[in-house]
């Protein structure tokens, strides 16, 4: 009997780099939605027709990212839980209500989200563990997802959701962190939780970082490249104040402190490879390598 192909082990065994890899989002909205989703989890989940297709409108032309969200064991909730998110790096926020109708949607400031700005919901102080189990999507979410998931719920509860597809498949357990749009990927049940301890003391976790949402793909692994460089875990570490590209080099300012960086990073094309479980044909991919980082 043959082996089933799983994107995870393909990636990790040709050493694909975790490095700027992170979905490129800056706005999120998060809708509970508890049960099984589909492939398409917002076209195939379970809010009503009209909802659903104006919501997922609105979204795209906003540039919203809408995501279901499920506690950990799919329990039936008596209200409708909704997170906006802004994870914009200089300004990150989350921000909550409670619905009694899906119809109550239709009635979300996404333009507003959008542009980084409030859309008049309350302010939610505490992080979001969000664990991406969407296996319809993938089966390599749900393997290694669900018991990240687990994990995080036992140790975080109130932080911790199941999250429908955020990107990157093969890098799985994938969990991404609300506001600051910090992605993080391969990552064991115990892993997540270390990681969510770092984070509540004010940290990152640089070995499992895939990059910060609200950057570029190469400026996501300038940052991360540069704190590796300088031991800078602090999630306030490092401020981005000036980014230059040209052709397959970017150049990314950073400050720490009193003290600039410049980081340069290279950018190529790597060779194509099945990157999802449901995928019928190779795709490319993109690898970022240090170039430079220099005391400006």
């Amino acid at each position: 009997m043959s082996i089933p192909f799983r994107c995870t082990a393909s990636s990790d065994e040709r050493g694909e780099s975790l490095i700027g890899t992170a979905s490129t989002v800056r706005a999120f909205l998060l809708i509970e939605a508890p049960g099984s989703w589909g492939v398409d989890a917002v076209r195939d989940g379970g809010l009503p027709e009209p909802v659903k297709t104006k919501l997922a409108k609105a979204a795209n032309l906003h540039n919203v990212r809408l995501l279901l969200i499920r506690r950990y064991g799919r329990s039936k909730p008596c209200d409708i839980t909704v997170f906006a998110s802004s994870a914009d790096p200089a300004s990150s926020w989350v921000e909550s209500t409670c619905l009694d109708d899906p119809a109550d949607l239709l009635g979300l400031d996404l333009a507003a989200l959008g542009a980084g700005r409030s859309p008049g919901l309350a302010a939610h102080a505490s992080p979001l563990f969000l664990v991406c189990t969407h296996g319809k999507h993938d089966v390599c979410c749900a393997e290694q997802g669900r018991p990240v998931a687990a994990a995080l719920h036992e140790r975080y509860p109130e932080n911790t959701w199941e999250v429908s597809h955020i990107g990157g498949d093969r890098f799985a357990g994938n969990v991404l962190v609300l506001p600051d749009g910090l992605y993080y990927g391969r990552l064991s049940p115990r892993g997540a939780v270390t990681l969510a301890e770092r984070h509540s003391r004010g940290h990152l976790d640089l070995e499992h970082l895939r990059g910060r949402s609200g950057f570029p793909f190469p400026v996501q692994a300038a940052e991360i490249f540069l704190r590796a460089e300088l031991d800078a875990t602090e999630l306030d570490a490092l401020s981005l104040t000036a980014r230059f590209m040209r052709d397959a080099e970017t150049e990314a300012v950073f400050t720490n402190g009193a003290q600039s960086w410049a980081v340069r990073v290279e950018t190529t094309r790597v060779a194509a490879e099945r990157l999802t479980c449901q995928a019928t044909q190779a795709s490319h991919s993109t690898a970022h390598a240090l170039v430079s980082i220099t005391s400006v």
